[in-house]
């Protein structure tokens, strides 16, 4: 029978191999280069953990060659190759995100009591206390559940009909080509090169071995990085609130890849047109880009329907 020390280092152990994964695939998804600095400070906001937890994964990640440490300056990104989350024996992310994406299913399926204690869900979903505390922590951090004060989680209302989802696109498509145009506009050539890496990695066939939540990552990654380049806070801070709520159904479409591949290639085209100070071509590319994705929607309606 296991011990209550054993059980809590087992824990700790969960907690430091599932944050280790889910930065490696924050790295992988991100397109992050080698040599980029990761600090424990944007992580831990990222992921909803405090420093310590992060430290232990990066120190993890660096002993598994990973990330290398330089004294007093941290820790950066060595190149990383073909590694995942199971080559380098990772197995706690297998348990923290498979549950991520039951409590999801059953979210957009109505099936989660509200409140939800915490007992209910470590025995419903089968996870550690550690593990249920990782995958809250990224459910609250991504806006769709939150603590209820002296008991349980409330999980908040999602998008749940490819309907809603189209509106959302819809919204997307009158604001985001219009960031481009803004007079203060400028994107920084560090930022396009990250964005240029991560569409190249998936063309190279990442976007058949890449989780959902990594290709999900990506496409976000791309379109903040550009609305961002607006210098109009409010574009981002729209766009941003509209990534939130569609997040599970845009797990959910990714069982379906094949459209990939002409997402990524759009995505160049805007990149190069950008780079170019072709704007104005870039807000017509990225309008044609919004509008082929609302047209794929209508494919893979029957992945879409509750």
């Amino acid at each position: 029978m296991t011990s209550v020390g054993e059980r809590a280092v087992n824990g700790k152990r969960e907690l430091t191999e599932g944050l280790a994964a889910q930065i490696l695939e924050h790295i992988r998804g991100g397109g992050l280069s080698e040599g980029t600095h990761l600090t424990a400070q944007e992580l831990s906001e990222r992921f909803s953990v405090s420093r310590f937890p992060i430290g232990q994964a990066l120190q993890l990640l660096a002993a598994k060659g990973v990330l290398t440490h330089r004294p007093n300056r941290g820790y950066f990104v060595c190149d990383i190759g073909n590694a995942s989350p199971e080559s380098l024996g990772l197995a706690a992310r297998d348990d923290t995100t498979s549950a991520y994406f039951r409590i999801a299913e059953d979210h957009l399926h109505g099936r989660l009591p509200d409140p939800a204690s915490e007992a209910h869900l470590k025995e419903t979903y089968g996870v550690t206390k550690a593990q249920l505390n990782t995958v809250l922590g990224r459910i609250a951090q991504e806006g769709w559940a939150e603590r209820r004060p002296g008991y349980g989680w409330s999980f908040s209302p999602m998008l749940t009909t490819p309907e809603s989802l189209e509106q959302t696109y819809r919204v997307r498509l009158a604001l985001e080509p219009a960031a481009l145009l803004e007079p203060t506009y400028r994107l920084d050539p560090d930022v396009a090169a990250r964005c240029r890496e991560a569409e190249l990695r998936l063309l190279a066939g990442a976007i058949e071995t890449d989780s959902a939540d990594a290709l999900h990552e990506r496409g976000v990654r791309f379109h903040e990085a550009i609305i961002g380049a607006s210098g109009n806070p409010f574009f981002l801070e729209a766009v941003r609130r509209i990534n939130r709520v569609r997040r599970l159904l845009s797990y959910r479409s990714m069982v379906d890849r094949r459209r990939y591949r002409q997402q990524c290639e759009e995505h160049l085209e805007i990149l190069d047109l950008l780079e170019q100070r072709k704007n104005e071509e870039a807000s017509q590319a990225l309008r044609r880009h919004l509008q082929h994705t609302i047209g794929n929607l209508q494919k893979i309606r029957p992945i879409l329907e509750p």
